[in-house]
């Protein structure tokens, strides 16, 4: 990876382009930020450890606060044998609304045999008339397990606004040992007919999703997660085992009451991903 391509160098009139490159090891019990790169507006905090020397947790930060058209941001992340990190942001990530350019995120996750990545990043708010597109790959070796979400928010439905305006493109794509185990695209036009379709969002103005791959989930605990109630009533969810991936799928309009399902999620399925209980990343206090 080239950080010195002028292209990711400086803020231009189409709008910012940065990059982050992070690398993990194990070394002796601990995991550490062995390696750490960045241009442009992104940054982490230092390195913390809730819960002991062995899962390094990393808060990725943005100072600009919001993505404009134009933007062109990448966060990489490359786990070594052994290493266990969880990712985390310290607030909502905000897609603004464009004048016509397109504003894009890349999200390029390595996981070595052996190593365990959590990406559970604070929801996203897509504005009216933002033109986003969101790919993230995530790439899987051996015994690598990784879980991980997104919490999606079309329109800023507490200012009463909705999405009748711009464009969102998603690609996803989840591999182990070069074979796909999940490959997912989708296209969401401000205003079109897919917002209310039963076959789209259901007239919902939030969408989360819970991806968990690398370990065979007990059935007590797949049918303790099934049992998860969201606390809004009127919210869908939904829970699908396919083979080496466990998704979980929520549709409401409250980012808050998805992202507290999807946690719950994540508390019940990290002792049997790693054998360790889940602990909080304390940036969610804040």
């Amino acid at each position: 990876m080239d950080l010195s391509d002028p292209a990711l160098t400086s803020s231009t009139a189409v709008g910012w382009h940065a990059r982050l490159d992070l690398g993990f090891e194990r070394r002796g019990d601990a995991t550490v930020l062995a390696r750490r790169a960045h241009v442009g507006p992104l940054r982490i905090q230092k390195p913390l450890y809730p819960e002991g020397d062995a899962v390094c947790h990393t808060i990725v930060l943005h100072p600009p606060s919001g993505i404009a058209g134009g933007d062109h941001l990448e966060i990489m992340a490359e786990l070594a044998p052994g290493a266990h990190a969880l990712l985390t942001t310290p607030g909502a990530g905000k897609w603004y609304r464009s004048a016509g350019a397109q504003a894009r995120q890349h999200l390029g996750f390595t996981v070595a045999d052996g190593a365990m990545l959590e990406w559970l990043p604070q929801e996203t708010i897509v504005f009216d008339g933002a033109m986003a597109t969101m790919a993230t790959e995530i790439a899987l070796a051996g015994s690598a397990r990784f879980i991980g979400w997104e919490v999606l928010c079309l329109g800023r439905r507490a200012s009463g606004e909705t999405f009748e305006r711009g464009g969102l493109n998603l690609a996803t794509r989840v591999h182990r040992d070069g074979l796909p185990i999940w490959l997912e695209r989708g296209q969401i036009e401000g205003g079109s007919p897919l917002l209310d379709s039963p076959a789209g969002l259901a007239g919902f103005s939030v969408a989360g999703t819970l991806l968990a791959s690398g370990s065979a989930i007990p059935a007590e605990q797949l049918a303790a997660c099934r049992a998860e109630l969201p606390a809004e009533t009127e919210a869908r969810c939904g829970i699908s085992v396919l083979p080496d991936l466990l998704v979980a799928r929520y549709l409401g309009h409250s980012s808050e009451a998805a992202r507290n399902w999807l946690a719950g999620l994540w508390r019940m399925l990290r002792p049997a991903l790693v054998g360790r209980e889940a602990v909080m990343p304390r940036i969610w206090n804040t």
